[in-house]
């Protein structure tokens, strides 16, 4: 199988203990996050219900808006648009999306790959696919995490059904996709890895900005509609045991169109260094 796909297996063998310790540190957030809820009762922390919450909270519930965040599934969202877990997929998704093209270009090691010969649609193909295992691997332990917690608290399974944590997973990794889309699509036209890392961050972050502003200020409202997070909505999804189909086709058709742009951006450029 490594002989198969070298591309795939070395973007993750490079990246091994940076990815061990990102999966470790989701995995003792999210159980961290699910130990305050069960210790806490949500309404008693932030001193009243959801009427009382401040306005610019709703951004940190994982909601657009009708779940509070003084309330189980809320705080369980919460955990799931902490800017610590931003944070993490940020590193993975900026980290695996340089490693792409740029980095082998500033590097000068392209050079090598393509000596073998490989395709420059098979080192994409390759690369990309290391980006959504991991987005895939992240998310999946934070879901899993949470789901246990929910499973063993007879008052967080009243309030959060198991179905609900398995979609605010699926809506989880297709906000992975849609951030890791246009960041392999810088990769393919940029030189360094720096500029793929801080366009993924600039993405992640601005976006949450956006949106904490649009709920948090009635004229910039309508401003919500250009952040990834007015559709990446796991507190709806964590209340409702489901989520709105349009927002999910809109995440994941970022993401594809990102991907099928660094296509033809890879084609054409020159990967000399």
């Amino acid at each position: 199988m490594r002989a198969r796909f070298p591309l795939f297996w070395l973007a993750l063998h490079r990246r091994r203990r940076m990815l061990a310790f990102l999966a470790v540190g989701m995995v003792v957030f999210e159980l961290l996050i699910v130990v305050v809820v069960r210790a806490v009762p949500p309404v008693q922390l932030f001193g009243g219900a959801g009427g009382g919450v401040p306005k610019a909270l709703k951004a940190f519930s994982g909601s657009a808006g009708g779940v509070s965040i003084a309330s189980y599934p809320g705080m369980l969202g919460a955990g799931l648009v902490h800017p610590f877990w931003i944070a993490m997929q940020l590193t993975a998704i900026g980290s695996l999306a340089a490693a792409a093209v740029a980095a082998d270009i500033e590097s000068g090691t392209v050079e090598l790959l393509m000596a073998r010969p490989i395709s420059r649609l098979r080192l994409l193909g390759e690369r990309v696919a290391a980006v959504l295992v991991v987005s895939l691997a992240l998310n999946g332990v934070a879901t899993l995490t949470i789901g246990a917690g929910v499973a063993l608290s007879p008052a967080l399974h009243h309030a959060v059904p198991l179905r609900g944590v398995l979609a605010a997973g699926v809506l989880g990794c297709a906000f992975s996709l849609c951030l890791a889309g246009p960041a392999v699509a810088v990769s393919a036209a940029v030189r360094h890895r720096a500029q793929v890392v801080g366009a993924t961050i600039a993405l992640g972050a601005v976006g949450f900005a956006v949106n904490f502003i649009a709920l948090a200020w009635q004229p910039a409202a309508a401003l919500r509609y250009l952040s990834p997070f007015h559709y990446y909505t796991p507190g709806d999804a964590l209340a409702r045991g489901g989520f709105a189909w349009g927002s999910f086709a809109v995440l994941a058709a970022v993401g594809i169109a990102g991907l099928g742009a660094a296509v033809p951006l890879l084609l054409r450029r020159d990967l000399a260094p």
